[in-house]
């Protein structure tokens, strides 16, 4: 265009970032009406076609990643969970995994029924007429993480414990069943473990610590465990208890590991 001007002459074309402008808003209204469903296989085809999900991305709750990976992508502003799968320790897990992410700050989880009805406090009070003869359901915020726990666990994570447990120093593995485990806490009876194996409760295993004489090794069960989603991928943090430990051991790794 400047090649065209008169000799002498000189113009500026100054940056037009409507179109621009125009494009980004589009973006972000897009996202922000689009809808994530998560819902057991079985229930999805139901859900889509009268629950007013036709449009949403569906996941199956198996594929509860992927639909972690959309939503920090796309942020949605509707993340529809169905009820059996917000039941699980897996759907618990996501629910706090999405509320503890500011960038997701607005999004909004609504638990559903297997017909698409909300099952949530704010929408009970809209149907205030019908919710006085049989009142729904109200969702309640999920703890951190479902808690499972055996039907005799001596390892309470919470209450008196046969022995006193000592917090580790960061960076120490064990491995349980020749899979590596992060240590948290240790005491001659028993410890706590984050793995990126699945540990279930009343589970049989055998756990190694790595100590400088030679390896300890113990033969243990899975009092309890709690599936988690923090940012770097899902872990099972557990409460082991240890079967036939030789007390003098463990508490040479203890001293030798723990914090100060």
């Amino acid at each position: 265009m400047r090649r065209g001007l008169p000799t002498g002459m000189q113009a500026r074309i100054a940056f037009d970032s409507t179109r621009y402008i125009e494009d980004a808003i589009d973006e972000v209204v897009t996202t922000l009406t689009h809808t994530v469903l998560i819902a057991a296989p079985e229930h999805l085809p139901a859900l889509k076609e009268h629950g007013g999900f036709a449009d949403a991305l569906a996941f199956s709750d198996a594929d509860a990643l992927k639909a972690l990976e959309a939503i920090t992508r796309e942020k949605p502003r509707v993340i529809a969970l169905d009820k059996v799968f917000a039941a699980t320790s897996r759907g618990a897990a996501l629910i706090k995994r999405i509320k503890a992410d500011p960038a997701l700050i607005g999004c909004e989880i609504k638990i559903v029924a297997d017909d698409g009805k909300p099952l949530t406090a704010k929408k009970a009070k809209k149907d205030a007429p019908a919710a006085a003869a049989a009142p729904a359901p109200v969702e309640k915020d999920p703890a951190p993480a479902m808690t499972i726990s055996a039907p005799a666990a001596p390892l309470d994570q919470r209450g008196t414990r046969r022995a006193p447990r000592f917090v580790v120093a960061n960076g120490i593995e064990v491995m349980i069943d020749g899979n590596p485990a992060a240590l948290i806490n240790l005491s001659v009876v028993g410890a706590q473990v984050v793995s990126p194996t699945i540990l279930k409760p009343n589970q049989r295993v055998r756990m190694t610590l790595q100590d400088r004489g030679g390896p300890i090794r113990v033969m243990a069960g899975v009092a309890w465990a709690a599936f988690e989603m923090p940012k770097s991928g899902p872990v099972y943090r557990a409460g082991i208890e240890f079967y036939d430990a030789e007390a003098g051991n463990v508490e040479r790794f203890i001293d030798t590991n723990k914090v100060n």
